[in-house]
């Protein structure tokens, strides 16, 4: 998906373990990438299967995030919502895990969920703006048009979440 990266960060180990940068402001802009966030957000979720999203905000306010399992694991879900794009409504998924350390970079105009894998998963998100109430939206979880794929039952979601509509573009 255009503008989404996996971003991976580079151990330098010795007998006490290892440390890396999680991020870098001048790595990031070299990159073109939005290298200014100005919150952090965190999410924890007690029970496996879990499920938050799928979520974004209206533009002009939409958001630039970095996603990043600081315990636990998830599967997370990204859903392309720009029109022009050549994978418009495509979602795309990947596992995100204090273990493998992995970060998502994800572009204005995408929507965000994940099921938790564990009990006792936790998600930190690096924003560029402050939260904007009135700009938050969110489509329907299970979407027929975007057929999101979740690895496992559904233990808990949100009356929000559930009441989200499906997408209407």
């Amino acid at each position: 998906m255009e503008g989404v990266y996996l971003v991976e960060i580079e151990r330098h180990q010795d007998e006490r373990g290892f440390f890396a940068r999680s991020f870098c402001e001048e790595e990031f802009a070299a990159q073109d990438f939005v290298s200014r966030f100005v919150q952090s957000s965190l999410s924890f979720n007690e029970l496996r299967g879990t499920v938050r999203g799928v979520h974004y905000s209206a533009e002009p306010q939409s958001e630039t995030k970095l996603i990043r399992c600081t315990a636990g694991a998830i599967w997370d879900v990204l859903v392309d919502l720009r029109p022009r794009s050549p994978t418009y409504l495509t979602a795309i998924n990947i596992e995100l895990s204090a273990e493998n350390r992995r970060a998502l970079y994800v572009p204005t105009q995408i929507g965000h969920g994940f099921q938790t894998l564990r009990d006792g998963s936790e998600v930190l998100y690096m924003i560029d703006r402050p939260y904007a109430s009135g700009s938050a939206r969110g489509i329907r979880w299970s979407d027929p048009a975007i057929c999101i794929e979740w690895p496992m039952s559904i233990s808990r979601i949100s009356r929000k979440d559930l009441e989200f509509p499906d997408w209407v573009g």
